[in-house]
């Protein structure tokens, strides 16, 4: 019998309440939020349920709101698979923009080790209880985050770069 996703819904409402919800079929993904103080508890509900067995984590990655409300201003995304099945689910988690963290899940998935490595990196995303939460891509000077919304595109101060080689023309006057 086949994984419904009406299944995964009804057993994750059973057990965490208000906790999970903005349930949404979206293609072949089912999408839902969750409570960030949650994560934990549903990513391991996920995984180890006999039903559910959502036994890898394909993906964890960040997403800055800078127009959301401060409690809104982040979000943690979670892409899992259950192989059994070929069933796939996304999860997201929104979190503060005055202090963005959300607990680790290096000890559930020890592959989540880089992607929220990556994820700090690039929107200073702070995943309590990493055991190694340092840059992996950029310089260890930097001071930024460079995927988030604040964060110029380019150096206005450049003079070697000319606009028309990037398909940006000057309007004539």
């Amino acid at each position: 019998m086949s994984l419904e996703t009406t299944q995964i819904q009804d057993k994750l409402v059973e057990t965490f309440g208000e906790s999970v919800f903005h349930f949404n079929q979206e293609k072949d993904i089912f999408s839902f939020e969750i409570a960030a103080d949650k994560i934990t508890a549903v990513i391991l509900f996920l995984k180890n349920d006999p039903t559910l067995r959502f036994n890898f984590l394909t993906d964890l990655c960040g997403i800055h709101y800078p127009d959301n409300v401060l409690e809104r201003q982040f979000a943690v995304v979670y892409h899992m698979h259950n192989w059994y099945e070929n069933k796939r689910i996304k999860i997201k988690a929104f979190i503060n923009g005055e202090n963005p963290e959300i607990k680790t899940l290096t000890t559930i998935f020890p592959c989540a080790n880089w992607m929220e490595r990556e994820t700090w990196d690039f929107y200073g995303i702070n995943f309590i209880g990493h055991p190694q939460l340092k840059r992996i891509l950029n310089m260890d000077e930097m001071v930024s985050f460079p995927m988030r919304k604040e964060f110029p595109l380019e150096d206005g101060g450049r003079t070697d770069k000319d606009d028309r080689f990037f398909g940006r023309t000057q309007s004539n006057k």
